[in-house]
């Protein structure tokens, strides 16, 4: 399986009592397939996996597989801090016929590589599907370094990285020593500089209320390969980058974004809040500037390329 393209970690819908929305999460998967994104993923940190029971996480996701039939790829999320949650999220995805997993390294245990590695294969070995691995030692407490990919190598399922650590220097280290693991953006703010390093594909939560401007971006740089272009459009979405990656309220955000597109998304789980009415008017002014901006650069490429022919 080639990881292509923008891959959205699809939002939970809530109701204001917290109850998982179905109808609003339905409808979500029905506009993001529409928007043109190129692959879907359930059980995510977006998706607020860490505020469901397994009940729900397997319900979801099966529930994801039966919206989506065949029409993109389902990528499942595995991550939990116990291995048997784990497991059980990896048989589910092949038991419910998923595209591939999601696996990350446990939060809060604080792995040696080699047990980390481990953790990972024990995954594998329990839904033999293609994997794409995501490294967020922000969140999770490790990093996957290379003792970690070397462990894991050997195993064919291990198809992709989602690179979420904000080091520049781990970009490098995928490109030039493990070019066989397709590299991921996962770390919006760097988005540019991962395309110029030969990622092919975007796991990003914007994409969930911007996927035309998230797209605008790959399509650029991976498809065209107009750097300049997408350097415009990163400049642009840069007050955007800023707000979800340093402002400390991402899934606020995009929820609140996706409210702002006319979708039920509702509040997230506790522990966390949603925004205030300053930090919607502000998030929302930021929307509105990127939208105007991208789609003018949009606007002028394709009358520069009528010009052209």
């Amino acid at each position: 399986m080639k990881f292509e393209g923008i891959y959205t970690p699809v939002i939970t819908p809530h109701r204001e009592d917290g109850a998982i929305d179905r109808d609003a999460f339905a409808a979500m998967i029905e506009f993001l397939i529409a928007s043109g994104v190129n692959g879907i993923i359930n059980g995510g940190s977006t998706g607020e996996y860490y505020a469901q029971s397994m009940e729900e996480r397997v319900e979801m996701a099966a529930l994801s597989k039966e919206i989506i039939g065949g029409r993109v790829p389902l990528i499942i999320g595995t991550i939990a801090i116990r291995l048997p949650d784990s497991i059980k999220m990896a048989e589910t995805a092949a038991k419910i016929g998923a595209d591939a997993i999601l696996v990350g390294s446990p939060p809060y245990s604080v792995p040696t590589e080699r047990e980390n590695a481990l953790n990972a294969l024990a995954i594998d070995q329990a839904a033999d599907l293609p994997i794409m691995l995501y490294n967020y030692p922000g969140r999770m407490g490790v990093n996957m370094g290379e003792e970690f990919l070397d462990r894991v190598g050997p195993s064919r399922n291990f198809r992709a990285i989602k690179e979420s650590s904000g080091d520049i220097n781990r970009v490098h280290l995928l490109a030039c020593d493990y070019p066989h693991i397709q590299m991921s953006c996962g770390m919006d703010d760097q988005a540019l500089e991962f395309f110029a390093w030969g990622a092919r594909s975007w796991v990003c939560g914007g994409s969930n209320f911007l996927p035309a401007e998230h797209m605008a971006l790959w399509r650029a740089c991976a498809v065209e390969g107009n750097f300049d272009k997408g350097r415009r459009i990163m400049s642009a979405m840069m007050p955007l980058m800023r707000v979800l990656e340093q402002g400390g309220k991402f899934i606020q955000c995009i929820k609140h974004g996706c409210e702002l597109n006319g979708h039920r998304a509702g509040p997230p789980r506790p522990p966390l809040k949603p925004l205030d009415e300053d930090e919607k008017r502000s998030l929302e002014q930021v929307v509105r500037v990127l939208q105007q901006t991208v789609a003018a650069i949009d606007a002028e490429s394709t009358s520069d390329t009528r010009a052209a022919e």
